[in-house]
């Protein structure tokens, strides 16, 4: 039989309630008492009713996390990231991954309620603005990245056409004039936002914008970038510089780049975007646009924190984290 805090109290010698007040954590207890019940605890081996626990407050002790894709490894980085911070509240995380497509994402957030999570920590990637007043269902919900539709929901991110801006300022300092970008999609809103930083860069040091160097990637994985790289130095005149909207496109172009002899960054130099772990060990290592990953899981849990508790007349926040320009070999 599964030991309780009564019998915890007995070994201990101490009363029911200040066994609790050690397994809830309070600090207010005598130092010496909290040494009886702590090794009381161990030798009865006591476990708490986490779910008796959050019934009581009124919660379910789950946040839902609802991505894209784990297989691109920002986020999977990103989940790791937001399970910590979550633990850190006293939530489970439920992950669940929609292949960024409208009905994957309708079906997945139609799934939730306040039955099941507290809360959920979304990236969309092609719900439009009625999904979302049609589907919340009750749920605080907190988005993650910047998107163009427009609905009273707690956002986390980076300033992407900033990021996009000072990726392609790096490409010119070092002297590139035929800036190629790897990446366009019809739906990502990241996307979008990117491709106007990357416009607005070529514009203000006075490069012409070509749209024959702009090249569409259906997904953003490794293949995607290689075959649109090899399309962009088929070009009668190919890029000597190449800004690739996430790090997985520019792993790809990298290989395209290597399997025809084009040296890197001598002949092309390449940036990639979100500094995954595998482009600090690529060859040559990638330069790449750094978010701050662990700043975007800790203020989107706290904000569902805040939704969760119910602070009165919070008006929805958008929360822009850092970024940094991480130079390796791929232009240095």
């Amino acid at each position: 039989m599964a030991a309780t805090l009564k019998d915890v109290a007995e070994l201990a010698g101490v009363s029911v309630k200040t066994v609790s007040n050690v397994v809830n954590g309070y600090a207010f207890v005598k130092p010496e008492n909290r040494r009886r019940v702590e090794e009381a605890l161990a030798a009865t081996g006591y476990r708490p009713n986490v779910g008796a626990r959050n019934l009581r407050r009124g919660r379910t002790g789950f946040l839902a996390l609802v991505l894209p894709e784990l297989s691109i490894p920002y986020f999977g980085e990103l989940a790791g990231l937001v399970i910590n911070a979550g633990h850190d509240q006293e939530w489970n995380v439920l992950i669940e991954q929609t292949l960024g497509t409208r009905e994957g994402e309708r079906a997945t957030l139609g799934a939730l309620g306040p039955h099941m999570v507290d809360g959920a920590i979304v990236s969309p990637e092609a719900l439009h603005a009625n999904d979302f007043e049609e589907l919340s269902g009750g749920v605080p919900m907190v988005m993650l990245g910047e998107h163009a539709v427009d609905v009273p929901v707690d956002r986390v991110g980076i300033d992407n056409v900033r990021a996009a801006e000072v990726a392609v300022r790096h490409l010119v300092a070092i002297g590139r004039t035929r800036i190629a970008a790897i990446g366009q999609h019809p739906t990502r809103g990241t996307a979008a936002l990117r491709l106007a930083g990357y416009r607005s860069a070529l514009t203000e040091a006075g490069l012409p914008v070509r749209e024959e160097l702009i090249a569409p990637a259906l997904n953003y994985h490794r293949r995607d970038g290689a075959t649109a790289m090899a399309d962009l130095l088929a070009l009668p005149e190919p890029p000597d510089a190449v800004f690739c909207f996430n790090d997985l496109l520019a792993i790809g172009a990298l290989r395209a780049a290597a399997e025809r002899g084009v040296r890197v960054p001598g002949d092309v130099a390449i940036v990639g975007f979100d500094n995954n772990e595998e482009s600090a060990y690529s060859l040559p290592s990638l330069t790449t646009i750094a978010p701050d990953k662990r700043a975007i899981a800790r203020a989107a849990v706290d904000l569902l924190r805040r939704r969760v508790s119910g602070e009165e007349g919070l008006a929805p926040q958008q929360v822009h984290v850092p970024f940094a320009l991480e130079i390796r070999e791929s232009t240095s």
